[in-house]
């Protein structure tokens, strides 16, 4: 034992990776829905390994923070840009009005209880479930004017304090959201039905399990022989296709044989159908089942399904076309035969409605002949590059030049106010994310060198404070007492509750995008699936993603204000 604490010592990196390791290895642990999550997990077993008095240069911590928060940024920059156009105002009102009052209400009840501000932060980094405060307060106490000693004991708070404080935070969030929101629209049933009302008026055409509408949704090819009363006799494959698209469904023509003849080929433009002929359609498979008894009998044919169609990841970015709903894009051209699977915002899948908007700096999954794809693909935007490499140009020029800015001081009276090295990182991430969606050839960050400096960064950050504060973390833990959890739980709710009533009262949302613009505003990350579950639902992930993006960067800004107005 004395020679791995005295290895740990002397090699501290050694400690963060065994903390991380451990803390992702409890993180993925269940009982029921309820799970410690990796960030508290890591905290906690960073907190036993610090038993050890392990010393770790501040620096790095802060090295992986600045990775982090920039990563953060950069992901949600483009959908930040997008708040800001007259589309998305309400809810950027409603997102700001949400994280001031989740800043005040914390403040207010850390006020009441004498905290310092090294516990308000921390109460409301748990609270609030956003970990990036810990960070940010932890800078904003290092840049006060007080002695050093006060400084040490404020930040070796603030892991404390978030660490009692997060549970309820996420579960509380998730619970108060899905199962008490419904309520102030009339109960989960009426909630339920409204959804399902707003789905049909969207372009669902089945009603009868919308919690499957994901499934309904996937693009398929399956072939037909032709019946003597088949729809389909005496047309020719466009005019088969406008019969389809008046009844709302988009569904293509991709291959055909004629009766009794070997060849396989695209329809004729002047070629009508004749009984006994066999051809594959292409579409969603709700649709096709829907016409399959108009079709004919349903065959499965090796040779004729056996054919290569393209399957590419577009990035929206078409100016003119922003704003439009799927719908509106699937009339711009009829000839294309392109069926999409599937858009995300920002990491989040939207439901595939035909009252779906897009926005520039989506991503869409199309899928269809090569030549038909490549058309689709100038209409809309550029073609997700296919890259293993990060632009590390970006990356660090991006997070040095946002970190001279947040190191730039506003000096009012006494106090010095400033973003600090953190918040510069945030800011410089969202422009550099935004850029990105306007020019995708430059500061590419491919998605999984996005999670690992996303989730290495964090949880690589979260290991060192937890092994730095472990050895004061008991007695911190006794200064704050168990009454911290339940002033943790009014800090959570309170700006749930207002948020609810902001969006069911003032705003007037309807029951799906006004929790879901509360799981994104408070950055719930368990709220959605939650809410979409008990809905039904994935409408809510249309209110997610804009106050998602801004929740993401307020409340980090909101933990720097709060340290200020606790000092």
């Amino acid at each position: 034992m004395d020679w791995f604490v005295n290895t740990f010592r002397q090699h501290p990196e050694l400690a963060i990776f065994l903390t991380i390791a451990l803390g992702f290895f409890i993180g993925k642990f269940k009982y029921g829905t309820f799970s410690l999550g990796n960030v508290t997990s890591v905290l906690l077993v960073g907190v036993i390994v610090g038993q050890m008095k392990i010393a770790i240069a501040p620096e790095v911590k802060q090295v992986f923070f600045l990775i982090f928060l920039f990563a953060v940024g950069y992901s949600v920059g483009p959908q930040f840009f997008n708040s800001l156009k007259k589309s998305g105002i309400p809810q950027l009102i409603f997102g700001t009005l949400m994280g001031v009052t989740a800043l005040l209400s914390t403040w207010a009840l850390a006020k009441m209880m004498g905290y310092n501000a090294g516990q308000a932060a921390g109460l409301f980094a748990g609270a609030q479930t956003i970990s990036a405060v810990i960070g940010v307060g932890g800078d904003t106490i290092n840049s006060l004017g007080i002695d050093a000693a006060a400084k040490q004991t404020m930040m070796n708070a603030i892991p404390v304090c978030y660490a009692v404080t997060y549970l309820f935070g996420t579960i509380g969030s998730a619970f108060l959201l899905a199962q008490l929101g419904p309520l102030f629209w009339g109960g989960l049933k009426k909630a339920r039905e409204q959804c399902r009302a707003l789905e049909s008026k969207m372009g669902v055409d089945s009603q009868d399990q919308p919690s499957m509408i994901s499934s309904y949704t996937n693009v398929v090819f399956r072939g037909y022989n032709l019946g003597i009363k088949s729809i389909a006799i005496g047309k020719t494959s466009v005019e088969l296709q406008q019969d389809f698209i008046s009844k709302g469904y988009r569904i293509f023509v991709a291959r055909m044989r004629k009766k009794g003849a070997s060849l396989i080929q695209e329809p004729p433009a002047d070629y009508r159908f004749a009984a006994h002929d066999d051809i594959v359609l292409q579409g969603r498979g709700d649709y096709l089942i829907t016409e399959e008894k108009e079709l004919g009998k349903e065959i499965f044919d090796h040779l004729l399904l056996d054919f290569k169609v393209d399957s590419v990841k577009v990035l929206f970015t078409n100016r003119k076309l922003d704003g439009h709903t799927i719908g509106d894009l699937s009339h711009q051209r009829y000839d294309l035969r392109v069926s999409l699977q599937k858009v995300t915002r920002g990491g989040i899948e939207l439901p595939l409605l035909s009252g779906t908007p897009l926005h520039k700096g989506d991503m869409l999954w199309l899928i269809g002949p090569r030549e038909d794809v490549d058309k689709a693909v100038k209409l809309l935007g550029f073609p997700d590059v296919s890259t293993e490499k990060t632009d590390m140009i970006a990356m660090g020029l991006g997070i040095l030049l946002g970190g001279l800015v947040g190191v730039l001081a506003l000096r009012i009276g006494d106090v010095s106010l400033s973003l600090s090295t953190s918040g510069g990182a945030l800011i410089s991430g969202l422009f550099f994310g935004w850029l990105r969606s306007k020019h995708p050839n430059h500061a590419q960050i491919p998605e999984p060198a996005l999670w690992i400096m996303t989730n290495l960064g964090l949880n690589a950050f979260i290991a060192v404070v937890g092994i730095t504060a472990g050895p004061g973390f008991v007695e911190g833990f006794k200064e704050v007492g168990p009454m911290l959890f339940v002033i943790g739980a009014l800090a959570t709710m309170i700006p749930l509750i207002v948020g609810i009533l902001m969006a069911r009262y003032i705003f007037k949302f309807d029951v799906a995008l006004g929790l879901g613009c509360c799981c994104g505003a408070r950055t719930t990350t368990a709220g959605l699936p939650a809410v979409q579950d008990a809905l039904e639902s994935k409408l809510p992930a249309l209110g997610y993603t804009v106050t998602y993006a801004l929740g993401n960067t307020l409340l980090i800004i909101c933990g720097i204000i709060l340290v200020f107005l606790m000092n």
